[in-house]
Order: structure tokens, then sequence, then C-alpha cells
């Protein structure tokens, strides 16, 4: 098998109803017109609609796909239908398959000579590409070091600060005119947040001084123009503010600053926090910057339950880590990083760093007791499969989907992603494990119909569990699961309990519900169906009639199914009677044969 237990059952996990049925079709078809294996990569071309073929890559390991893409415009939920066919190609036909070699492969088949050519030959092509060698050349050409990693080449022009500047004066004058007209969104944060990014991208490219040209014509443009605001003090975002005080935080300890430049933007950023009532971070971050003695002494080894701190540690002491956390990745500072990490309790940083330095044994010793949300359960297990430990990264999953209190959405998603893991490493138990945890977080039939394939002679078990977890779940958003699965089921009553609890706004599942139980239920769907449907007609709102319409079918097939057809004449009667001036109603009736 090409991809570790690559299934039907992945495939169908992994695409809505729609795509799988296309790409079954494209498949069938022929479209899927040559795959190429590279090692763990697999390349495929897709006939389409457009004269060139499509382009999907996936990419996976030993446990199962990590990754599929495709260069079509798809954008919805799921694979899309050329990334179904190429799967479902490498599933029913493993001989369409070529395998080709993978670059090591290519490159150990080459002397020193035929290399030097390959190299020339391609930077004539690209010329570009020759940036690339002379960097790589001369990194080898340095000796060894334990000191920050040089930055990118410095910018020879400075930016202007006017257009940041500008922006920033608009968002606010926009959000204040958007709130004298009655809107109480406020947007301020989240549009000034991208001007922020644009500002600390210099900084991710070693140019401190032009970020902070960007990120001071940010702020005096907010803060020239905050009391406006005045009137609104109940909508005044603070959001800005703190994400400013962020940014700045991040950019003067990404500086060198001297000590006179330390007392300018002192007094300036004083200045803001008068207007903003902010700037706390930054301001410390002033003060103690990188030779602050606490900090000095985590660095060496020392760790207190201060952490780095002479004092006790403020509000944002976290976020204030956190930042120093990222810069000292940038600079490569990996053993100060860990103590850091350590020394202020950020337990996802620690382990996730351990992780990508590949001491996975200390992961697994400290992870069992220091891991308390999905969150860091979920940063961990993925950096661990990126460094190849799957069966780590397996355990660590499963021990955050036990974690209380995650965003069922994140759980469902990440139960997923573990439960796939697990089927590749051919983990059976696990992966229904994992399922099942995220099945109670946020039910889906169609991952129902997987942990049946995955309990297989347990099923009944399994299902009897399943069951009484979906009567008792009240998350938003569950009603289709639910009433898909009981229907399946044919348990009748449980899917006519939830339909009779939704609004109309969900007609058309609990249509789907009165569908079902017709000839089991008909005096249920007369005393749900008719209610609806005098509600509509007697509120008179023509362009709902069509619904109307909809909920009386139901209610005349019931009296049928029941024998009553008299007392839906008579009830029929009475509609003609009371709403008979009604043209549209009447006609959309008479339409529908009522």
């Amino acid at each position: 098998m090409l991809i570790p237990n690559l299934t039907l059952a992945t495939i169908q996990r992994h695409a809505t109803h729609k795509s799988y049925d296309r790409g079954c079709h494209y498949w069938r078809a022929g479209a899927v017109a040559a795959i190429t294996q590279r090692r763990q990569t697999l390349q495929a071309e897709v006939e389409g609609n457009e004269p060139t073929p499509y382009r999907v890559m996936v990419e996976f390991d030993d446990g199962g796909i990590t990754a599929a893409t495709c260069t079509c415009q798809y954008s919805f939920e799921g694979w899309c239908k050329h990334i179904v066919a190429t799967l479902l190609a490498c599933l029913q036909q493993p001989e369409m398959v070529e395998q080709r070699p993978s670059l090591p492969q290519l490159l150990d088949q080459l002397d020193w000579v035929q290399t030097q050519r390959l190299v020339q030959n391609l930077v004539a092509d690209n010329p570009e590409l020759i940036e690339s060698v002379d960097l790589y050349v001369t990194r080898l050409a340095q000796p060894p070091t334990t000191s920050a990693p040089q930055s990118a080449p410095q910018r020879k022009t400075n930016i202007d600060p006017a257009p940041f500047k500008r922006r920033a004066k608009e968002v606010v004058r926009g959000a204040v005119r958007d709130w004298e007209y009655g809107r109480e969104d406020d947007d301020i944060a989240a549009e000034i947040g991208p001007l922020i990014d644009n500002a600390l991208a210099f900084v991710a490219q070693g140019d401190v001084a032009n970020a902070m040209v960007a990120l001071q014509g940010i702020t005096e443009g907010c803060a020239e123009n905050w009391d406006d605001i005045d009137d609104y003090i109940g909508l005044t975002p603070t959001d800005v503010g703190l994400d400013l005080d962020a940014a700045w935080t991040e950019v003067l300890l990404s500086a060198d600053l001297t000590t006179d430049e330390i007392s300018t933007w002192q007094e300036q950023l004083e200045a803001w926090q008068d207007q903003l009532d902010s700037f706390a971070m930054s301001l410390e971050a002033l003060r103690q910057g990188w030779d602050y003695p606490p900090l000095l002494q985590v660095f060496a080894g020392n760790l207190t339950e201060r952490g780095a701190w002479a004092g006790e540690a403020p509000t944002w002491a976290d976020e204030f880590s956190q930042i120093r956390l990222k810069i000292l990745a940038q600079q490569e500072r990996y053993e100060d990083y860990l103590r850091l990490a350590e020394a202020e309790s950020q337990t996802e940083p620690y382990l996730t760093m351990l992780a990508q330095l590949g001491r996975t044994d200390e992961v697994m010793a400290i992870a069992p007791q220091q891991i308390t949300t999905l969150t860091e359960a979920k940063a961990i297990a993925e950096t661990l499969r990126s460094q190849t430990q799957l069966p780590q990264a397996l355990q660590i999953a499963l021990q955050g989907l036990r974690c209380d209190g995650a965003n069922p959405y994140l759980a469902h998603e990440f139960a997923t992603w573990t439960s796939d893991l697990a089927t590749g490493l051919d983990d059976t138990a696990t992966a229904l494990a994992a399922s099942i945890l995220g099945f109670k977080a946020r039910p889906t039939f169609k991952d129902y119909q997987t942990m049946q394939t995955l309990a297989g002679a347990d099923w009944s078990v399994v299902q009897t569990d399943l069951l009484a977890a979906l009567r008792t779940l009240q998350n938003w958003g569950t009603e289709e699961a639910q009433i898909a699965i009981f229907l399946h089921e044919e348990l009748w009553a449980d899917a006519i309990a939830i339909a009779s609890t939704l609004s109309s706004y969900h007609g058309q599942l609990v249509l789907k519900v009165m569908d079902a139980v017709m000839a089991t239920h008909s005096q249920w769907v007369i005393d749900n169906a008719r209610p609806r449907a005098d509600s509509i007609m007697d509120e008179g709102k023509a362009k709902y009639y069509h619904h109307a319409v909809d909920w009386l079918k139901r209610v005349k097939t019931a009296h049928h199914a029941l024998g009553q057809a008299t007392d839906w004449q008579q009830y029929h009667r009475q509609l003609k009677d009371i709403h008979g001036r009604k043209r549209k109603l009447m006609g959309l009736m008479e339409q529908a044969r009522l």
C-alpha cells in the first residue's frame, strides 16, 4: 500500500458527500492522468474543466496523510474532487503510481563534478537562485558559533511613516462615524491589527529601525484621534492599546538601544500612555532589557518560584514571556529559551521546543504531568509528528483529547487528526477512542459510520454509548447530526424529540423527520406541522407562503395515513374561509394539489 492504511472510509471522512461522489466519477472516467511518488510525496495531474490539468500534491508519513492540496479553486469543507480522485486511484489502481527517486536519492547518484554542473544549469535557467547558493556557501564558510545568527541585510532606505499614520487615523475616524450612526460593533482592533503585523514583519527581517518607524506612525495615528471616542465610553476598544503595547515590547526587545535612546523612547511611551492608557509592558521592556538580574539568573539555570521577576509578576507576565521566547527562538538561543519557558511555566512552548530539538524522551517524561489543555497537546503532538515521532505524538494527542473545557470544534478537528494517525499506525483501538471523544464533542453522521467500521464486533457496545451521549448533547449546531443518526437507526421517538424543539429556522430538518415517521407517528406530524402552517398564514407574509404549503402537505398526508380524510377536508375548508383572499397562498396550494 502506497499510503499507510489508506481506506475508503478515510477518504469519505475528509470529503463532503458531493465531493466524494464527483471524485468517484472523475476517477472512473480516467481523469487522473498521472501519479508520481517520490518517497512520502505523491504528485498527480487530474483533468478538469480547464485546458491544463489540475495538480494535486499529497504528503504522508508512516501515520498516513499529513497534507493534501490542489491547484483548483475549491475552498469549501474537506478535500476537493480532484484529491478524492487521486486517492481513489492510489487505493484501487496502485499500478498507476510511477515510483521515482527522491531528491537525496537522485543526488547520491552524482559525483561532485556532476553536482556542480547541475547547480550551474539550474542557476542558468533560474538566475535568482544564485542568491540562495551564495547564502548557503557563506554559511558553510563560517566557523561554528553560539552567538545569535546574523540578521538579513538592512534596507538602504527608510520607510515613510505617513501612510501608516494616515491609515490608523482613517480606522479610528471610521469607527467613530459608524458609532454616530448607531452601529455598535468595534472593528478598530481588527483593522489596526494588519497594520501592526506589517510593522512587525520588518523585525522578522532584522530591520528593527523601520519597524519602529512604521509602529510609531500607527501609534500616533491612533493616539492623536483617540479623543474622538470619549463620547463612546461603553464602546471604547481596549484591545488596540494592548496590541500596540505588545508590538512595542517586541520591537524594543529586538533593538540594540543606547542609554539616550532608551530615555527618549520612555518619554514617548509615557506620552502615548496618557492618551491610550496602555504601554505598561513596553515600558517594562525598556526598563529590563536583556540585562535584568532575575532574567540573567534564569539564563544561568537558577530557577525560583518568582520566575524571571524580582517581585510579584504583573497580569501580562505570560504575554511578556512569550514575546521574549519568540525573540530567543529567532536568535537560536535554545537553552535560554528552555530555561525561561520553564521558569515562567510556559508548558506548551517548553515542550514544543524540546520536541523540535529532538529531545523526545524529556517530552514524554514531563508531558503526562504538565499538559492540561487540548491546545497544548495539539501543538506538542504536531511537533512530535513533524519530527517523525509518531507513537509519541499519538500518546500526547490522546491525552489532550481527554482534557476538559476544549472548544467542541477544535476537539472534533483534532480527534479526526488523532484517529487518522492511529489508523495509519494500525492502532484501531486508539483510532476508535479518539473518534469517540471527537464525536462526543461535536457529532457527525460521517464519524458515526467511521466508528462502526473501527469498532467491528464491539459495535453494539460502542453504539449504545454513542446514542446515550447523543440524547443528552445540547451543543448548538448538533441537531442535524442527531436527527441523521436517529433516523438512520430508526429511533423515531428520539428524532421526534429533537425535531419538536426546533424552530422553523430548521424547517428542512423537521420536514425530514416528518417524512420519515409519517407512517408511524402521523398524529405528531399533524400536531407539529399544523401550528407552523397556521402561524405563517395568520401573519400574512406572502414571501413565506411556500413554507406554509410545505407544512400543509404533511398535514394532509398524515390525515390520510390515519384514515382521516374527512378531518383534512374540514380543515381545508376552514383555510379557504379564513385565507381565501390571499391569492398567492391559494395559488400555491392549488399547484401543490391541496
